[in-house]
């Protein structure tokens, strides 16, 4: 559901932003105005990074190797990280540059209002996308609010998708208020302006997205409910008690579960053996992301000091 909800979210975006970006470029060699350039700049580096996001995802479906044995599902993470770079060297710091020198050297618009009929074209079509990405999320999201989820997503092709989304749409509206005041007052300033303040959203969402997928690549753990979950079955017959548990994503949908488990003082090897094998079927029953488990069996010491 999180891998297929993210591809499809990713696809409507890059549709979106592809169409989006030849009709804004096209208006900016109308118009001339630097709201145009910038929005059609940040329309070509959203469409570079929906296919980074997808090239991610195919690579992160790579077989494990002797040299990567837990397999490639942090690609999914990496490219997540370089369209965040992306959005911020190429989105927000070029938009900002042109801004500032369109507000120190401002240009007269031509035609103002074919930019603001493409601004409207863009804004529908950037919508339809925010929309589709609204619907994949609401899978995954459950109970959480929008700012959690974008905060504990695993999977990092929809809060990129999302954030983008909403960014492009406030970009929007900031050139939609750049070229209309500089249509309405004949002051170029304003659409300096505008383009500087879309450079600044830009670089604060790609702030934010370069934070959370640092998280997820330095190894997040499962989500609470998860951890419980797992906690929970891997006590049965033949376990007394979780000593410790460490779980860790090596990918959106794969999960690395580390514990050490309390065993009775007078359990055979068969015993076990059996109640290993028995504890690491519930966990996956349980928690289907769990595919990597690593179980040490142990004894009850704590319990053993106090006899």
């Amino acid at each position: 559901m999180s891998a297929s909800g993210g591809t499809r979210a990713v696809i409507a975006a890059l549709s979106a932003n592809m169409g989006i970006a030849v009709i804004k470029f096209i208006a900016f060699a109308i118009t001339g105005s630097a709201s145009m350039l910038a929005e059609g700049v940040h329309s070509v580096v959203d469409s570079g990074n929906q296919g980074l996001l997808l090239l991610g995802g195919a690579r992160s479906r790579r077989r494990a190797t002797p040299e990567h044995p837990f397999g490639y599902g942090r690609d999914r993470y990496v490219y997540g990280f370089l369209v965040a770079l992306m959005l911020f060297s190429a989105g927000g710091l070029f938009a900002l540059y042109e801004g500032v020198e369109k507000i120190r050297h401002p240009h007269h618009l031509d035609s103002p209002a074919i930019a603001l009929i493409v601004l409207g074209v863009a804004i529908a079509l950037e919508s339809f996308s925010l929309r589709t990405a609204i619907v994949e999320s609401r899978h995954t999201k459950g109970d959480l609010s929008w700012f959690a989820f974008i905060r504990r997503a695993k999977v990092p092709e929809l809060p990129v998708v999302l954030l983008e989304d909403v960014a492009a749409l406030i970009g929007l509206v900031l050139a939609v208020g750049g070229v209309g005041l500089s249509a309405a007052t004949g002051d170029a300033v304003w659409d300096g302006i505008g383009t500087a303040g879309i450079g600044v959203l830009l670089l604060v969402v790609a702030v934010i997205l370069i934070i959370e997928t640092k998280s997820l690549l330095l190894g997040e753990a499962a989500a609470p409910d998860a951890v419980q979950a797992i906690a929970t079955n891997l006590v049965g017959p033949g376990v007394d008690r979780v000593i410790h548990l460490r779980t860790m994503h090596l990918g959106p949908e794969e999960l690395l579960v580390g514990a050490k488990l309390a065993m009775p003082a007078a359990a055979t090897l068969a015993d076990v053996a059996a109640a290993i094998d028995a504890a690491e079927a519930r966990v996956r029953a349980a928690v289907p992301a769990a595919k990597v488990i690593y179980l040490e069996p142990d004894l009850d010491r704590a319990t053993l000091e106090t006899r």
